[in-house]
């Protein structure tokens, strides 16, 4: 393939990628002008999918054709070195990379205990099971998904 057909082809998906993004926005129709800006924008930053079964896209495939993507520093170096300090003092950090599990949920002992969520007294708990028997605001135990008051509204009056 020569260089021409190449670029032929490059601006041919290019515009076809631009289409399917601005279709996917309802929110405002878009002038003929803003379609053009838009897409000759892509095109020169090389911001469209040039592999469909990837997903890459034409600046992810060929960096060097195209500008380089501002770098975006979101914290310092201090806020990074507080967070990882936080990590290893409270073992919130991966240990295992298969199942994902995290130092504290691993070796508990070795780290400060999670502090307890204020629960509900079982006084609460019985008045909400009350309630929600009294209104039928309970699942169905079939597969529908619907409560009880909306299977048989005629069993619970207008509590819906």
């Amino acid at each position: 393939m020569n260089r021409s057909t190449l670029s032929a082809i490059t601006l041919a998906v290019a515009a076809l990628a631009a289409g399917h993004a601005m279709a996917a926005d309802d929110s405002a129709p878009k002038t003929r002008e803003q379609i053009k800006a838009e897409l000759a924008e892509a095109i020169r930053t090389g911001d469209f999918v040039v592999n469909g079964e990837t997903q890459q896209k034409a600046y992810e495939v060929n960096p060097g054709l195209y500008p380089a993507k501002p770098a975006v520093q979101s914290k310092t170096r201090d806020e990074v070195k507080a967070e990882l300090a936080e990590a290893i003092r409270t073992g919130n950090f991966v240990v295992n990379g298969e199942t994902q599990q995290k130092a504290h949920e691993v070796s508990p002992g070795l780290y400060p205990a999670k502090p307890v969520l204020q629960a509900k007294t079982r006084n609460e708990v019985k008045a909400e099971l009350a309630e929600a028997i009294r209104t039928g605001n309970m699942p169905d135990h079939g597969e529908s998904g619907l409560m009880l008051n909306q299977m048989y509204p005629q069993r619970y009056g207008r509590h819906i």
